[in-house]
């Protein structure tokens, strides 16, 4: 599965408030989450981001509680997918349950800018920044990983019987 966007880019230690501010979460639509999504770090991110754009961050991405409402918000925002150097374990395990997306790779998360065109390659883990010219290489997902996003998140595969 290849993606394909325009990026968004953010430093180290995005916690998940950032993401979806504590005062949203009475809600678990996720059309209402998206609308505040990033807010409190990009005011205009909700009206920005267009489907299939990219969020480049740095390390420790996620990091915060561990709520769910975070990767939804960014999903349901029609972010693709998800680079940064590395991912706080929760948010990670969040966001393959609900079928986001999201590679680690520092050398690709230390060098993509903001607006740069990235293209995603989830099959193979080659990130490419289109702008730059240059390529990255992260871990491919295994099969089952692969599965759960393609179907959307993990009970969805479940229910297709896919793992």
């Amino acid at each position: 599965m290849k993606l394909c966007g325009k990026v968004f880019r953010y430093g180290d230690n995005v916690d998940t408030d950032v993401i979806i501010p504590a005062r949203y979460l009475n809600t678990s639509n996720p059309k209402e989450l998206a609308s505040h999504c990033m807010e409190d770090i990009d005011a205009g991110f909700a009206e920005k981001v267009r489907p299939g754009d990219i969020i480049a961050a740095g390390k420790n991405f996620g990091c915060g509680s561990s709520r769910e409402h975070a990767p939804i918000a960014i999903k349901a925002s029609g972010v693709s997918c998800v680079i940064a150097a590395t991912f706080a374990r929760i948010f990670y395990r969040n966001s393959i349950n609900i079928g986001l997306p999201i590679l680690e790779c520092p050398e690709a998360a230390e060098s993509i800018r903001a607006g740069d065109e990235v293209e995603a390659d989830l099959k193979t883990g080659t990130i490419r920044d289109i702008t730059l010219g240059r390529t990255y290489r992260s871990e491919p997902f295994p099969e089952f990983i692969e599965k759960i996003i393609e179907s959307g998140g993990l009970m969805n595969a479940i229910a297709a019987h896919r793992i």
